[in-house]
Parts: structure tokens; sequence; C-alpha cells
């Protein structure tokens, strides 16, 4: 019988064990690579919807008839946007379990598309904040008393309005991502909400008068919170300390909230961190700012999102009634 020596047998162990770990290795390179090709609020979202979905009495695998009585139950409680997330997290589980996806079945689809029709109403949208409101919200903040939390504070309402970032991309800002220039400062950050390949991006925000330039502001905070490396905008509690972790990105939303109450403004209900990004692109239509230069400045990608906001600003200059009322004006004055 041919027998194999110890040696012979310690180098099969080796490589057995060697190969077995590279398909581990791989198996989590794979889990990995396939995590990452959802986003985080994507996957929470879906989430959220299979657990309603049970929670109304729905169980994985499902049929066309139980996500149609799904959807007649909640056709007068739910938005038909979230209905239509809901229906997407349902398909894409069976998908990914490789079963038959109901929500493909041609009765689902004609249901979803009548709820719209019946209980479709227009996407709310954030108050765009325009110069006299951050004026006002800056100068309510120069007027308390000095605090750690007062520089934060003017330094997250500037750079986010004249950064036109979102919430998302000011609480990843790192001290690491500032790169100060003669003429100002250029903040580059390796992702954002539409960027998910991580190619980057850069917002440049130059020196402008002290009172309303967010570079400036930021100089200020980073020296008053000695903030040298690590995130840029950070907690600060009751007693002025300031944390090492990153702000929550729903603090930038109390903040403008409170703002909003403290300068009495009437639409405190309709702000957001998107009010920053929808404010800078409004407020610049109504200079007659450049189109590619409002863009540039919000980094977006589509033409149509920024003429929308473009006309959005001067609805109401650029208006075909302006002329009409004038000329009407001067026929009322004739004899």
């Amino acid at each position: 019988m041919n027998r194999e020596s110890p040696e012979m047998a310690t180098d099969l162990s080796l490589r057995n064990e060697e190969s077995s770990l590279t398909t581990y290795q791989e198996a989590e390179s794979l889990r990995h690579y396939l995590q990452a090709a959802t986003s985080d609020s994507t996957r929470k979202a879906y989430r959220s919807a299979i657990r309603q979905f049970e929670k109304w009495g729905g169980r994985l695998p499902t049929d066309r008839n139980t996500v149609v009585r799904y959807l007649l139950a909640k056709a007068d409680s739910l938005n038909a946007r979230t209905l239509d997330v809901h229906l997407t997290a349902i398909s894409q589980w069976h998908h990914h379990q490789s079963l038959i996806d109901p929500v493909r079945d041609p009765l689902v689809r004609k249901t979803m598309e009548g709820i719209r029709r019946t209980h479709g109403q227009p996407k709310r949208k954030a108050k765009a904040l325009r110069l006299e409101h951050i004026a006002q919200m800056v100068k309510h903040l120069r007027r308390l008393p000095d605090s750690k939390k007062n520089f934060r504070d003017i330094a997250l309402v500037l750079t986010g309005f004249f950064g036109a970032f979102r919430r998302s991309e000011l609480v990843a800002i790192q001290v690491s991502d500032l790169a100060w220039e003669p003429e100002g400062l250029i903040i580059r950050l390796p992702r954002s909400k539409t960027d998910q390949q991580a190619t980057g991006f850069a917002r440049a925000l130059p020196f402008g008068a002290e009172n309303c330039c967010p570079a400036t502001a930021i100089k200020a905070w980073m020296e008053v919170a000695s903030v040298e490396d690590g995130p840029l905008f950070r907690p600060v509690n009751r007693w002025d300390q300031v944390h090492e972790k990153a702000l929550n990105p729903g603090a930038i939303n109390d903040l403008l909230k409170t703002l909003g109450k403290a300068c009495q403004f009437d639409f405190v209900p309709d702000l957001s961190s998107h009010s920053f990004r929808r404010g800078l692109s409004t407020s610049a239509a109504r200079e007659r700012v450049d189109f590619e230069l409002i863009k540039k400045q919000g980094g977006w990608k589509s033409d149509a999102t920024v003429w929308e906001y473009i006309e959005e600003g001067q609805q109401l200059s650029n208006n075909a009634t302006v002329i009409l009322m004038e000329k009407m004006a001067s026929i009322m004055l004739s004899p």
C-alpha cells in the first residue's frame, strides 16, 4: 500500500488549510462588496419597510394577493411614495432569494398606479433659505454670549449655505479634508450621496467679508474649540465641552428649527438641512449668477435639477405678468 510520509501529509494539510482560508477570504470580500453596493440609508429603509409589512401580518416569501391586500390596507394611511419603497423592499428580498417576485405581477402594479392617482400628493419641499434669513440667523447667534457652541453654529450655518452641503456631507468633513489657500478654503470630500463610487468632490469657499465668511468662521471655530484633527463639526454639551466624535446629521435639522424659532420665522416646520442647498441655488438665481457657477457650487449632476431651482428663484422676477402690469399701469394713467 502506498502511504504518504508524515512530511507529505503535513504539506497536504497546510495546502488544504491555505485553500480553505482563501475561500473564506473570498467569501468575506464578496460579502463586503455586496454590502457596499447598497448604501446604509437604503438598507435601513428596506429593513423598516419589511418590519412594517410583517407587523401588518405579511410573511416572506409572499404572494401577489397578500401584497395587494397590504396595499389596500395601507393606502389611506401611508403616502404613495412610502408604499413604493415598501414594494421595492419586498421585491428586492425576493430577487436576492432567487424567488418569484410578486411585486412584478400586473395586478400589484395596477393597484399601486391607482393608489398614486387617488392619493398621490406633491412632494413636500424644504423651505429655501434666503440671504436675509441666513443673515438673521448669524446676527442672532452673534448677539448671544460667547461660547464654543455659538462659534460652531455660525460656522455650520455659513458653511452649509454657501457650500450648498447636504447634512451627511457636513458631518463627514474631517480637518484633513481642508485645504487652505490664500484666496480661501477648499473642502475635499471622498464621496457624497450622488457619488457612491467615491470619485470625490471639492467645494470652494472664497474669503469674504468677515461677518459672513464661512472660511473665516471655520477658522474661528477650530481655534476656540482646539480642533486640530478628526471631525470638523462636533457635538458641544451643555457645559460647552467639545466632544471628539462627529456631529449627528439630525442635529443640523434641530439647529435650523431652533434658530428659525428664535428668529420668529413663520416656516419653521418646513426647515431642514436641504434648505441650505435650495437656498443657495435659488438665492444665486435671483442675483442672476451664471448657471454653470450655480451647478458647480452645488455639485449637481443634473442640469434639470439646477434649472428647476433657477426657475423657482426667478419665478416672480422673470414673469410674463410684470411687463403686462407695467403696460396696464401706463394705460390707466392715460386720460
